[in-house]
């Protein structure tokens, strides 16, 4: 009787084990085709030249026809696996950020790679102040509020569905259950406002002719890039390129693991600290140190640059489907006045914040610099190199190895790094108003920094 009940339970398993594998790959096969099936609608491609991407277009159709859309199509198990998607996809992001461009000459770039590291600190750390300000000043006081709600601007615009994942095991140790739901949520909010509102800039950047590239990328496009068609057509090398990226995900997953490895002599808050990172700033480093090495070993050949930038743009637009489509709406409701004024708060901050940059810091190609970073700081960096390749093609104003230099050590920092991490340990520890009151110096003292350091260059200008 027992063996026969535990080959009932073993049948079980294994049907929901074959069930959850059919779930998964059809899940992937219909994130596949509403991104083929958007690519040909003639009105999708219209709407992305003007600056909607049809990623998002397809995520908005994922939405309709999912549990919690006007047509309930897909089953909510779907939805589910969906939801496990964007950690591993913007892993690829990571891996192929660094990889897939030559390592830039900063030489003659060190002062715009400055002036972009301020502006992606000053942006987090905002985020952070003004977070503690909605939790103490501008939240109903009918709501349950919890200190730790101070985080969630940060950690989802700044973070994404990654770090809000990670950051929700901290948020319900530390005693906010809802924290996680509530990051994702406001992840998925971020990324829809990075697209959408991006969309707007683009197009307001073509209609006035504010961005500076737009004839030259115009000309550029005429040209055929043959060499695409070989590079997909040799499958060695896609499975080459795959495996570079692989490896970098690797050296990232490998060097947090030995972090955790050798921090039991810390302490237990730091610990804690290393055991909340995410991978992303480690694969990061993987990316680049894997590009360095085959430049040094004159190896480059193996490393197709235009595909590596062709699984970068498909992580990216796979992404940006499945956080959307996976949007669990029920949450949204049952949270809407918090998600709001939260979303609404940290659009305001960011808006603020980058144009105080694009009028007294940047002095040239303001629009695509403030672009990519209204996009990874609403929507993280995929969101921002998104928009950049929508407005910037051709990187015609070299923003690209400005932005990836800069986010070496801005991920180390922010966007899911120390102190993305550190925040939620912090506020437990002194309270919102003393973790409110450091972010808003550093913060200020960071934009005093950067119009101190880009002075004289405003003298001339004025």
């Amino acid at each position: 009787m027992l063996l026969k009940s535990l080959n009932i339970i073993s049948l079980q398993d294994k049907n929901i084990f074959s069930n959850s594998i059919y779930i998964s790959f059809l899940g992937f096969l219909i994130i596949i085709f509403f991104l083929i099936f958007g690519r040909r609608l003639k009105l999708a491609v219209q709407l992305e030249r003007f600056g909607l991407p049809i990623a998002v277009i397809s995520g908005i159709l994922g939405i309709s026809i999912g549990p919690f859309g006007a047509i309930h199509f897909l089953p909510k198990e779907t939805i589910n696996v969906w939801s496990n998607f964007p950690t591993p996809l913007l892993s690829l992001v990571f891996a192929t950020l660094m990889m897939g461009r030559p390592i830039p000459n900063i030489s003659g770039l060190v002062k715009p790679i400055f002036n972009q590291f301020l502006l992606a600190l000053s942006l987090g750390f905002g985020q952070f102040f003004v977070g503690g300000l909605v939790v103490k000043y501008f939240l109903p006081p009918t709501m349950d509020t919890n200190p730790l709600m101070g985080c969630l601007i940060e950690v989802g615009f700044e973070g994404g569905h990654g770090a809000a994942s990670i950051i929700g095991e901290s948020f319900n140790r530390l005693g906010f259950p809802n924290g996680l739901d509530l990051g994702l949520a406001m992840a998925t909010m971020g990324l829809l406002s990075s697209s959408l509102l991006g969309s707007i800039f683009i197009f307001l950047g073509r209609t006035f002719g504010i961005s500076d590239t737009e004839e030259i990328s115009e000309k550029k496009d005429n040209q055929k890039e043959n060499t695409k068609i070989g590079i997909f057509a040799d499958l060695r090398i896609l499975i080459i390129n795959l495996g570079f990226s692989g490896l970098a995900i690797s050296f990232g997953v490998l060097l947090l693991k030995f972090l955790k490895y050798i921090s039991n002599p810390f302490g237990d808050f730091s610990r804690e600290i290393i055991f909340s990172l995410p991978v992303f700033p480690f694969i990061l480093i993987g990316s680049l140190l894997i590009r360095y090495i085959l430049e040094k070993t004159k190896n480059t050949e193996f490393i197709s640059n235009i595909l590596q930038r062709e699984i970068g743009i498909l992580s990216t637009d796979l992404l940006i489907f499945s956080a959307m489509a996976s949007l669990d709406i029920s949450i949204v409701f049952e949270n809407w006045k918090i998600i709001l004024v939260f979303t609404i708060f940290g659009l305001l901050w960011n808006l603020i914040c980058i144009a105080y940059f694009a009028y007294f810091i940047f002095d040239d190609y303001w629009f695509e610099k403030s672009l990519i970073e209204f996009g990874n700081s609403t929507g993280v960096v995929a969101s921002g190199l998104l928009l950049l390749r929508l407005a910037d093609p051709k990187n015609i104003s070299r923003t690209l190895p400005i932005f990836t230099s800069k986010q070496l050590f801005a991920q180390l920092v922010l966007s899911g790094g120390f102190f993305t991490v550190l925040a939620p340990l912090m506020i437990a520890k002194i309270g919102i108003d003393y973790w409110t009151e450091i972010c808003a110096v550093i913060t200020f003292v960071i934009l005093l920094i950067a119009y101190i350091f880009n002075k004289g260059e405003l003298k001339k200008s004025l």
